[in-house]
């Protein structure tokens, strides 16, 4: 099993290298035990996304004492009761969408004294049952985050499922770069060649990793 995950993550970061060199990959850990993420560990990654706050912490807890220099994403929905935890062992939010969460994640940071980083969760085809800053808010959102001193540095989005996953990476990218926005979270295991080709600056990919 570690034998498979070592060869399908070192043809990911070959994909990686060869469409955008630049791009950076995180490992999608979720649902994963410590024994399996350690063989990743053990090669030198440093990002790892996870989307259950609980969870996370049991995991990486005692991971993170082992390789100090891990960079943790949250990358699922954010209820407002777990922005301190969150604030406490993440690195990056992925998933920002509302005014509420804003504010308290800029009072965790002041009360932590630690700075993150953040993307724009972006409900790119305004989809009822999915999170996300509808496109039409996308402007006024990035202001109220930007005055609350808040480290934006990209958008992220999931594409609707049966449509061409293409077509909103590229609505992302120009809504980045409108934005003045330089970073991109945009790609999983099925779709992440396309969003490279596009301009994608992160990959979030877990199961074609981990699978046998």
């Amino acid at each position: 099993m570690s034998e498979k995950i070592i060869q399908n993550y070192t043809q990911i970061k070959n994909d990686i290298l060869k469409l955008s060199p630049d791009a950076n990959l995180i490992v999608v850990s979720k649902n994963q035990p410590n024994t399996l993420i350690e063989e990743i560990l053990k090669l030198g990654h440093v990002h790892y996304g996870e989307n259950k706050f609980q969870e996370s912490l049991n995991k990486w807890k005692m991971l993170k004492t082992s390789y100090p220099d891990t960079m943790l994403h949250f990358i699922g929905p954010i209820q407002t009761n777990k922005v301190k935890g969150i604030s406490n062992i993440f690195d990056y939010i992925h998933s920002l969408d509302s005014d509420k969460l804003v504010d308290e994640f800029y009072n965790e940071e002041f009360k932590q004294k630690k700075k993150l980083k953040y993307f724009i969760q972006v409900n790119v085809d305004n989809e009822i049952q999915k999170r996300g800053v509808n496109v039409a808010n996308l402007p006024n959102f990035i202001s109220y985050c930007r005055s609350a001193k808040l480290n934006l540095i990209g958008l992220m989005c999931i594409p609707p499922m049966n449509k061409d996953p293409k077509i909103f990476f590229s609505l992302l990218k120009d809504l980045a770069e409108k934005n003045n926005l330089k970073d991109l979270s945009m790609g999983m295991s099925n779709d992440y060649e396309d969003a490279l080709l596009i301009g994608s600056t992160w990959v979030r990919i877990g199961s074609k990793i981990f699978s046998n």
